[in-house]
């Protein structure tokens, strides 16, 4: 029983965010998830997985509080964030403890500067005007664009330098984690490698840990340690990126990639019926 005990006690002190199980209804009537359980070690990047629609963004929306403001909420289950329960706080309040998300689409203050922008991420601080220039620095160290960029509105910016500046701005507010939507969305494929790479950076020396939540898996998995596969509502596959990145089923529903001949049509409808993973 003793050597049972310690690796339990272990894991739960390197957990920053624990899902346990939830199921989440929007107007009362639609259940969107089903039982989704996931958890973030302290310092790591983990990926959600899945097509549009699986219920990626509504998973790190009932993470960071954001369902009650389109009518959905969490009906069952608990979501503890450094071993305290979090379901029930506010927004904000979950903000002040160090966890929070980029939306999907990115949503800059389109008539403030990039700077003016980077600076809302700071509203909840206050560790003083030092402290947030400090960061400020550190941020435009770590996006160099945004400092070329720093006084044009960002309603002006490209696309990538937009995504840049939603990153910056969360780390801003000196998160533990971070929850990002879909940050490979409408980029392309250059602009995208370059995101990663600076989300991998901050991971790395910043200690931030991610959950990201993306349909773009092949990238995904190159930058996750972990990933859960949803489709449905469901996670009907989880492990390791690299056992990922293997697994047959994954490279040839979402990896494009297909170790044998091009599928007859027979072949086509079976599967189709084997992509719902037998659950």
């Amino acid at each position: 029983m003793s050597t049972s005990a310690a690796p339990l006690a272990d894991q739960a002190t390197d957990t920053i965010l624990s899902v346990n199980n939830i199921e989440v209804i929007y107007d009362h009537v639609i259940l969107v998830l089903k039982g989704v359980s996931l958890t973030v070690p302290k310092g790591g990047i983990v990926a959600i997985l899945g097509a549009n629609g699986a219920g990626k963004t509504t998973t790190l929306k009932a993470i960071s509080n954001l369902l009650r403001a389109e009518r959905g909420e969490v009906t069952k289950g608990s979501i503890e964030f450094e071993s305290e329960r979090v379901d029930r706080l506010s927004p904000n309040d979950l903000v002040r403890k160090g966890c929070i998300q980029v939306m999907e689409g990115r949503h800059c203050f389109g008539h403030l500067t990039i700077d003016e922008n980077l600076l809302t991420g700071a509203f909840t601080r206050r560790d003083g005007n030092a402290a947030i220039k400090r960061d400020l620095e550190m941020i435009y160290d770590y996006f160099p664009r945004l400092r070329q960029r720093k006084g044009s509105m960002a309603g002006y910016t490209s696309g990538g330098e937009q995504q840049m500046c939603a990153i910056g701005r969360a780390m801003m507010s000196r998160p533990k984690m971070v929850l990002l939507d879909e940050p490979s969305m409408g980029l392309a494929p250059q602009v995208v490698e370059e995101i990663f790479e600076i989300v991998k950076t901050l991971n790395t020396k910043e200690g931030v840990s991610f959950l990201l939540a993306e349909q773009n898996t092949n990238v995904a998995l190159r930058y996750a340690t972990y990933g859960y596969i949803l489709e449905t509502g469901r996670v009907v596959m989880d492990g390791e990126a690299k056992s990922l990145r293997e697994n047959e089923d994954v490279k040839e529903f979402y990896l494009g990639v297909s170790g044998g001949d091009r599928k007859s049509f027979r072949e086509v409808k079976s599967y189709k019926r084997r992509k719902r993973w037998l659950a």
